[in-house]
């Protein structure tokens, strides 16, 4: 496929398209980052609550089985099970009242009694309950939790410091933000795979009106390119002999009717394409029409011979003769052998015109090829076949290529015939379909 030309429109369009795509992906991405951030943030607050939860059940039980008569007492700490289980907890002075610190029995992380006893002493002096996070003197991540207590005065007189071993939860809360990050990653590639799609179906009505101007404009200059030519011909023929005037003046102007009519089919097939009219359909005598279309065409030394039966096909006159030509002028130029002159015969009968020449033939493995546009074995644009085959589709036909077994390329245009039509099929005479 060929690449669109630096500054073309077309190029300009697939620029868009990647501009588009960016800006639909980055707006998505802040989004996913926004929520990623919130989805972070709140885990790593759940997995705090969670664990401060279970460090409050132990300080404020514990602090409720102190008891206080002129001196604190401890002894039922030891008692109870959450002495013997994890998380551990200390009941520590804070300074202000002495009295003997108590461990419970259970030592699941190891953390200094400095720090413990530090943070005792801040919870005492605030009056409320501290909570955070320290490291463990093996280097594990642990959470803390203190709770003042008073005398019987009212006074803080110390703190119950819990500790929870958080490497569990922090290892947790990471798998979390692992798959919150790989989801964000699928969800943008998924993003940007919907956001190209997306931007493709925007600029379609515009690629595809950018395409039809093309195809418009290359097709104008392949039809026309024939009949001015044999216009210009017919000019410096009357030029070099002017008392043949009378006699090239009819050709003339049949030609630039000719040339107004293939104007008018293109004007058609586009508004066809754009939906905004419709097919001409009308009874056509299509062995008079291409009897008309030969006459006009000029052989340049070739040969042409028409065989016609009558046929009456429900067509449009104007797009069918111009694919007749198409098809005339494809064998013309294309359907000889090196240095003889082109031998082409037309058959008309049944709803079917078979044109035949006496060319190499055409390779079946490009045979599909020489119906798509620019494209063409035989070193043409390919455009003219291309037409022929629209017509034909256009009218609910088809167009058929054929070789002769005796050599040479045959195209069959088939249209729908006429209700009543009088015509017997005569196709038979050539086989080999490729």
């Amino acid at each position: 496929m060929t690449s669109p030309r630096p500054g073309s429109a077309a190029e300009r369009l697939r620029r868009l398209r990647w501009v588009l795509t960016g800006l639909f992906t980055a707006l998505n991405a802040v989004g996913l980052l926004v929520f990623a951030v919130l989805v972070v943030q709140a885990d790593g607050d759940r997995g705090e609550q969670a664990l401060d939860g279970e460090l409050r059940r132990v300080t404020s039980t514990m602090s409720r089985v102190l008891q206080y008569d002129d001196a604190l007492i401890t002894a039922f700490l030891a008692e109870d099970e959450l002495s013997t289980k994890c998380p551990q907890f200390a009941v520590l002075p804070s300074g202000v009242e002495p009295f003997d610190p108590f461990f419970s029995q259970r030592s699941c992380v190891p953390v200094d009694n400095a720090v413990l006893g530090g943070l005792a002493q801040r919870a005492a002096q605030s009056g409320a309950l501290l909570e955070g996070n320290v490291r463990a003197t093996d280097g594990r991540l642990v959470r803390i939790g203190a709770e003042p207590f008073r005398n019987s005065s009212g006074q803080y007189i110390g703190a119950v410091v819990a500790v929870m071993d958080a490497e569990p939860e922090q290892s947790r809360h990471e798998q979390v933000v692992l798959m919150v990050i790989g989801g964000c990653v699928l969800l943008l590639a998924a993003v940007a795979v919907a956001g190209y799609a997306l931007s493709g179906r925007a600029i379609r009505p515009a690629s595809a009106a950018l395409e039809q101007q093309e195809v418009l404009l290359a097709e104008t200059a392949h039809d026309l390119r024939t009949p001015v030519a044999a216009l210009r011909a017919l000019a410096e023929t009357a030029t070099r002999h002017p008392d043949q005037g009378a006699e090239l003046l009819p050709r003339t102007v049949r030609l630039a009717g000719r040339m107004g009519s293939i104007i008018d089919g293109l004007l058609v097939r586009a508004r066809l394409a754009a939906g905004v009219e419709r097919l001409a359909i009308q009874p056509v005598w299509l062995d008079q029409l291409v009897a008309g279309v030969v006459e006009e065409t000029p052989t340049e030394g070739s040969r042409v011979t028409l065989t016609t039966a009558p046929t009456r096909v429900d067509a449009d006159p104007a797009l069918v003769q111009r694919a007749i030509s198409n098809l005339l002028d494809n064998a013309l130029r294309y359907g000889r052998q090196p240095g003889a002159e082109a031998l082409v015969h037309i058959t008309v009968a049944g709803g079917r015109v078979t044109v035949a020449d006496h060319g190499p033939g055409i390779d079946p493995s490009v045979a599909r090829e020489n119906f798509d546009r620019f494209t063409s074995g035989g070193g043409s644009s390919g455009l003219g076949l291309s037409i022929v085959r629209w017509v034909a589709q256009a009218h609910g036909g088809m167009l058929r290529v054929y070789n002769a077994d005796e050599g040479g390329a045959i195209f069959e245009l088939v249209l729908p015939v006429s209700a009543g039509d009088p015509a017997v099929p005569m196709y038979g005479q050539y086989r080999g379909q490729v």
